[in-house]
């Protein structure tokens, strides 16, 4: 079961939606973003002033641990785009009877994978029984795939093995002094593992997917700025589509200006082995790939993060991606638009 103090978190939260939200300076846009290798864009953008140039405003960038944090901050008006994981974008849509957000395009695949020691027997789920798991924060896209794993293997969180929610820089540590036995970790942490800490991927994610596809992070509007703003929103949008379609063109330079951001946010930057690992673990993409993104809510929901159908129905769910703009965009650049 998971703890009350998450569900009562959630609820204060989503009682500020019934509150005016919190207008931000005219002329400052605010986004949330994670200093990872799945958040490419925000990374590459930031470091090149790229959303500046496109939408002629400043640009508040608020550095995250993990998603269900980012979503507080939006639930709370602090926020007005957000580079996030899916399954906390969900969990806060259905919390606020879909009023919160909406899912405006994707980000990136892949990149996320279970890692354990080199010298580790642990060959399945079984093995983890009585023993320490990691994950970045509880109800973020990670422990909900790390938890949904184990539930498939017939363990069970909490009662037959340690579920510990943490930042990864902790993991990192954690790991590297054996205080758990595996860490489901997105980039660059999962090649910091294996490179540094001395372990070795056990489950790579995207394999556990026919399509090897998954969303690892989309981009998310504050709804009421997404209707109030539409013309900054697509203006961030034509931002967002450039700086991806930069990366994939230009791999070298994007390399060093993630590494310069890395440097900044966390106070080291990637050596180039790792960074190279890292990069090539990452799928950046504009398509939210909102087929197996629901599949994904679903699995949180058999995990008891999600509201009960009284909240929400599930079956609505659809309603959280609103790729409208997007694809007159991808149009407009003559792109595959994307469902």
């Amino acid at each position: 079961m998971l703890p009350k103090v998450f569900f009562f978190r959630w609820f204060l939260l989503i009682s500020l939606l019934i509150l005016p939200a919190v207008a931000s300076a005219a002329d400052t846009i605010r986004v949330g973003f994670f200093p990872n290798i799945t958040h490419a864009q925000a990374l590459v953008g930031k470091e090149r002033r790229i959303f500046e140039q496109k939408t002629g405003r400043a640009i508040d960038w608020k550095s995250f641990n993990a998603g269900p944090s980012a979503m507080e901050a939006l639930l709370a008006g602090q926020l007005d785009l957000v580079y996030v994981g899916p399954n906390p974008a969900v969990n806060a849509f259905m919390r606020s009877k879909g009023r919160s957000l909406r899912i405006i395009a994707g980000s990136a695949s892949g990149g996320a994978a279970l890692v354990v020691p080199k010298e580790s027997i642990v060959a399945s789920a079984k093995d983890l029984k009585g023993k320490k798991v990691a994950a970045p924060e509880m109800g973020n896209t990670q422990d909900v795939a790390l938890r949904y794993w184990l539930k498939q293997g017939g363990m069970k969180a909490g009662a037959d093995l340690q579920v510990i929610s943490t930042k990864n820089p902790e993991i990192f540590n954690f790991f590297k002094q054996r205080q758990i036995a595996a860490a489901w970790v997105p980039e660059p942490w999962l090649s910091r593992l294996v490179l540094e800490a001395g372990g070795r991927v056990l489950i790579d994610e995207k394999r556990l997917w026919s399509s090897e596809k998954f969303p690892t992070a989309v981009l998310v509007a504050r709804a009421d700025f997404l209707k109030t703003d539409a013309d900054t929103v697509k203006r961030f949008l034509d931002g967002h589509i450039e700086t991806g379609e930069w990366i994939k063109k230009h791999p070298v330079e994007a390399k060093i200006a993630i590494n310069a951001q890395l440097a900044t946010l966390t106070g080291k930057a990637l050596p180039a082995k790792l960074l190279d690992q890292a990069f090539a673990n990452v799928l950046l993409t504009y398509d939210p790939l909102s087929a197996e993104l629901l599949i994904s809510a679903g699995r949180a929901g058999e995990l008891g993060y999600l509201p009960k159908e009284s909240v929400f129905p599930r079956g609505r769910l659809s309603e959280i991606f609103d790729l409208t703009i997007l694809n007159g965009l991808l149009t407009e650049r003559r792109l595959p638009v994307v469902k």
